[in-house]
C-alpha cells in the first residue's frame, strides 16, 4: 500500500528533493506535574499532579519524565480520561468500525488512504451506510484519490447517491487539482469518528485485503484467501475524541468548498478512563514536523526500553543514530520488521542500516509469511504511539498523518504483549551471518538509499 517506484518518479521532478532536517529536543523537569487537559478544559497543576499520582509512578519515573517531555513539545494538549481498545488486525478493526457506525445517532465522519466496499460478519459497507443514511445519520467521507484509485467508481456513485458528503483528498488529475496540485502529498490517515464521541485510528484501512486475516490459534485460514495482513488500530473513547474530530474538520475545509454534515460535537465527553492521550496530525505544511519530533523526543530520552513495529524502515539519519545511541547508553532496543513487502526499494533501504544498527546492540527480528503493516512504537513501559505514521521518510515529508500518543501503562502493556507474541514467531538476525550475505545484495541496498525521500 505504498507510492509504486515507478509513480514515485515519476512524482519526483514535481515534488522536488526534499530532505529532513535534524532537531534537538531535551527532557523538561520529570518532577514538575505537566499541565493537562480533562473533558471541562485546561486543569490546575494540583489536579494534574493528583490525577497523574493514580496512574501509577513515582514523580520523577518514566510516566512523569515522559509526560514532562510531551509537554515541552506538544503542540496539542495532553488529556486526560480516556479509555483506549487495542485492536488487533483487519476483522478485530473491522467489527469495531462497524460496530461503531451502526451504535451511531448522529454523524460518522470517515477518513480513509484506502476505502472500499468491505465486509464484516456478512455486512458490507455500503449497505451499513445506506442504513444509516436512511435513518438520518450525517455520513462524511474523505478518501485519498490516489490510494483509493482502484476503487470502483459505482462504489462512490452510490455514497453520494445516498447523500454522503464526500471529497477526494488531492486529486491526482492536474485538472481536478486546480492550481494547489501536489500529487506527492497524500492523505495517508485513517480516521472514523462516530457521533464526537468514540474514534478509531491506526494502521488498517478500509481495504478488502484485511478481511479474511484469522490469527486465533486453532484456525485455519479460508481456501483462496490472500496474504494475511498484520495491523493494529486504536480505538479511543472520551474527551481526545474531540481533538481529532477538529482535525478531521480542517480537513475537510481545506479540501472542500461544501459544509460538513450533521451537527458540529456537542458538549465535552466525560472522562471515560484514565489514559492521558495527545493525538498529532501531521502535515507538510508544518515547519516542524510533529510527529517526528515527537518520535525523536522519546527516543532520545528512553531510559529502558525501546520495542518498535515498522511495516517500512527507512529511518532518516537522526532516526537511525538515536536508535543506535539508545542501544549504546543500555537502553534494550528491539525492531520487528518484515522479511518481504510491497516495496523491494524499502526492505532494501532497511538492510542497509541493519549492520550498523546490531553492531550499536539493537535487536531486529523479521517476521515471515505475512505482511506487515503495523505502525506502534513503545518505550519505557509507558509511553506508545499508534497511528498511520511510519517509520520512513515519506510520512515526515509528504504525507498527511494522524497518530495518538497514548501515556500511561496499560496501553503499554496491551502493545508489548502483542509484539511479544509476535515475536515469538519472528527470526532474530544474527549478526555473523549477516555480514557474510552476498556483495550484490550490499551494492543493490546502498543504490536504494538514493531512494529513501520517496520510500
Amino acid at each position: 500500500m505504498r507510492l509504486t517506484l515507478r509513480v514515485a518518479a515519476g512524482l519526483i521532478v514535481l515534488s522536488g528533493c526534499a530532505t529532513v532536517p535534524d532537531y534537538s529536543i531535551t527532557a523538561g523537569p520529570a518532577g514538575i506535574a505537566p499541565a493537562m487537559e480533562g473533558a471541562r478544559g485546561p486543569l490546575s497543576a494540583a489536579r494534574s499532579k493528583a490525577l497523574l499520582d493514580r496512574l501509577g509512578g513515582p514523580p520523577g519515573g518514566f510516566l512523569w519524565r515522559h509526560l514532562a517531555i510531551e509537554q515541552a513539545i506538544a503542540d496539542g494538549p495532553l488529556v486526560l480520561g480516556n479509555r483506549t481498545t487495542i485492536l488487533r488486525d483487519g476483522p478485530a478493526a473491522f467489527r469495531a468500525i462497524f460496530a461503531a457506525i451502526a451504535a451511531a445517532r448522529l454523524r460518522v465522519d470517515l477518513e480513509y488512504f484506502i476505502i472500499e466496499d468491505v465486509t464484516s460478519d456478512g455486512v458490507t459497507l455500503g449497505d451499513l451506510l445506506a442504513r444509516k443514511r436512511a435513518a438520518g445519520v450525517a455520513v462524511n467521507l474523505i478518501y485519498d484519490s490516489y490510494g483509493s484509485s482502484a476503487t470502483p467508481t459505482a462504489f462512490f456513485e452510490r455514497l453520494r447517491g445516498l447523500g454522503v458528503a464526500m471529497t477526494a483528498f488531492n486529486p491526482v488529475n492536474p485538472l481536478l487539482a486546480g492550481s494547489d496540485y501536489a500529487p506527492n502529498r497524500r492523505d495517508h490517515r485513517k480516521i472514523l469518528i462516530a457521533d464526537g464521541k468514540l474514534a478509531i485510528i491506526g494502521g488498517v484501512n478500509l481495504s478488502v485485503d484485511y478481511q479474511s486475516n484469522p490469527l486465533a490459534a486453532g484456525r485455519a485460514r479460508p481456501e483462496g484467501a490472500g496474504p494475511q495482513w498484520r495491523d493494529t488500530d486504536l480505538q479511543i473513547e472520551g474527551p481526545a475524541v474531540a481533538e481529532l474530530a477538529a482535525l478531521f474538520a480542517a480537513h475537510w475545509s481545506q479540501q472542500s468548498k461544501d459544509m460538513l454534515t450533521g451537527p458540529p460535537p456537542g458538549a465535552p465527553i466525560a472522562s471515560q478512563g484514565r489514559e492521558v492521550v495527545r493525538i498529532i496530525g501531521s502535515t507538510p505544511d508544518h515547519d516542524i514536523p510533529r510527529y517526528y519530533v515527537t518520535l525523536l523526543s522519546a527516543i532520545g530520552n528512553a531510559g529502558l526500553s525501546i520495542s518498535i513495529t515498522a511495516a517500512y524502515f527507512v529511518p532518516t539519519r537522526q532516526e537511525a543514530e538515536d536508535l543506535a545511541d539508545a542501544a549504546r547508553r543500555g537502553v534494550k532496543v528491539r525492531l520487528l520488521l518484515p522479511d518481504s513487502s510491497d516495496s523491494q526499494r524499502a526492505i532494501d533501504v532497511a538492510h542497509s542500516h541493519y549492520a550498523d544498527l546490531m553492531e550499536a546492540g539493537v535487536e531486529i527480528y523479521e517476521t515471515h509469511g505475512l505482511v506487515l503493516h503495523a505502525k506502534t512504537v513503545v518505550i519505557d513501559g509507558v509511553w506508545s504511539i499508534i497511528g498511520s505514521s511510519n517509520f520512513d521518510q515519506r510520512s515526515v515529508l509528504f504525507n498527511d498523518e494522524v497518530d495518538a500518543v497514548v501515556l500511561g501503562p496499560e496501553t503499554a502493556g496491551a502493545l508489548e504483549l502483542i509484539f511479544a507474541d509476535d515475536l515469538a514467531a519472528a527470526t532474530r538476525i544474527d549478526p555473523l551471518a549477516w555480514g557474510r550475505r552476498p556483495l550484490g545484495l550490499w551494492l543493490r541496498e546502498r543504490f536504494s538509499r538514493g531512494w529513501e525521500s520517496l520510500l
